[in-house]
């Protein structure tokens, strides 16, 4: 975007596959049949997120748009495991939201501090060890291991601040942010001075404090992307309240009581949701217009019923009362917005009808495959009853178990969907 501020972009996620399960006998000398001996391979690496503080932009995105965990290790020869892949951490800043780019659904709020894991790495193959049984004692095969779960992501970034400052270009949000934080931004008499969202930590006393985002100006058609603004109005959209400042000398050539309706049409027009927030309304530079004005302005504010004050941003006059103000109203406040995960979908009907599923018999096992079906055993805890009743309905659903039935299984044989295997009871 703008001086390497960025906080939206594409990129593609793709954990590690597992390691392939090994096929391998047993070899001692005087040991006449050893037996299968092939060991597991070793888990993909996942891919995890981590919220790092050091970074406020997604510009690295821009570089660097794919990334890929190692794969699992093949298993050897001993029942030997492969060696599990080390997961891969992306670090991205506090308030990325994460999302899929086609469905839209909501992976991760990156809003904690705890690591999320975005994509999962696969599940090792089986080797032959595990499929030696009384009626097939050599097995000659393994499992290669599940693919690693790969996303098409949208990232977001949504800034986490408590106090949003709003308002048309040049009406000193960016001095009263300097002056009240240790924020410094760049300051200058010119439009959009402010390319990028700026956060200050305002301190009221020992131990309390607040964060404030000083949000570049919005102008009339903002939210229809219009001017600057409209990149950043996602940046208000988490804030718990706005503080809208307005240039009640009028020293632009505009009119404070136009210039406030205009700010929140742009904001209703973004979101109602946001449009509802609790506001606060100060007239900056006040030391440059006489009473009348500030007067006129007043009444206007306070017969909607909302907070104001008359401040001088640059002469510090009123800033005190005004950031002490808000601060206790912060504390009557919800907590900062966090955009709920949803759950990723086990199985879909689709899926399976265009990718469809093979089934072959050896040795009296019903051999399932299906790359869908990789995802919904990745997703499925088999020690879990409702889990495993979704599994079944998943082979039912597909069609799965009216094509064994049709092959003439049995009570009692065993199936291996991917290489977990089941007794098959009707």
């Amino acid at each position: 975007m703008f001086d390497g501020f960025v906080d939206e972009v594409n990129i593609t996620v793709e954990a590690g596959d597992g390691g392939d399960g090994a096929v391998s006998f047993h070899r001692e000398k005087y040991v006449a049949a050893g037996g299968p001996d092939g060991g597991d391979g070793g888990k993909g690496g996942d891919i995890v997120f981590l919220v790092d503080d050091n970074l406020n932009t997604l510009v690295d995105f821009r570089y660097q748009r794919k990334f890929k965990a190692e794969r699992g290790e093949n298993g050897s020869g001993n029942r030997r495991f492969g060696r599990s892949a080390p997961d891969l951490i992306v670090r991205v800043p506090r308030g990325t939201v994460v999302s899929e780019r086609e469905s839209g659904r909501i992976v991760a709020d990156m809003s904690g501090s705890e690591p999320v894991i975005i994509a999962r790495g696969g599940r090792g193959g089986r080797g032959n060890a595990h499929f030696a049984t009384p009626t097939r004692q050599i097995p000659r095969f393994a499992k290669p291991g599940f693919k690693g779960q790969k996303l098409d992501l949208h990232l977001e970034l949504k800034l986490l601040a408590d106090v949003g400052l709003v308002g048309f270009p040049n009406v000193g949000k960016s001095t009263l942010i300097s002056v009240v934080s240790a924020a410094k931004p760049k300051i200058a008499n010119y439009h959009f001075t402010t390319l990028i969202p700026n956060l200050g930590v305002v301190k009221i006393a020992e131990g309390s404090s607040f964060v404030m985002a000083d949000i570049p100006g919005l102008i009339e058609g903002a939210s229809e992307g219009v001017g600057l603004g409209h990149e950043f109005l996602r940046h208000v959209e988490r804030c718990r309240l706005i503080l809208h400042i307005v240039d009640v000398s009028g020293s632009e050539g505009r009119d404070p009581i136009s210039d406030f309706e205009i700010i929140n049409r742009e904001l209703r027009n973004f979101s109602e949701e946001l449009a509802g927030a609790p506001q606060i309304v100060a007239a900056n530079k006040c030391d440059m217009a006489d009473e009348e004005q500030i007067g006129e302005f007043r009444k206007y504010i306070e017969e909607k019923g909302l907070p104001f004050f008359a401040i001088s941003a640059a002469t510090t006059q009123g800033t005190a009362e005004l950031v002490s103000f808000a601060y206790k109203k912060l504390k009557d406040l919800p907590p900062l917005k966090v955009f709920e995960a949803e759950p990723e979908p086990l199985w879909q009907e689709a899926d399976s009808a265009k990718d469809g599923f093979k089934i072959t018999v050896e040795d009296g096992v019903y051999f399932v495959e299906a790359d869908w079906l990789e995802g919904v055993l990745r997703m499925a805890d088999m020690d879990d009853y409702e889990s495993l009743q979704h599994f079944q309905l998943v082979l039912r659903s597909s069609g799965i178990i009216d094509e064994l039935e049709r092959l003439g299984i049995s009570e009692g044989d065993t199936v291996s969907v991917c290489g977990f295997e089941f007794d098959y009871v009707r």
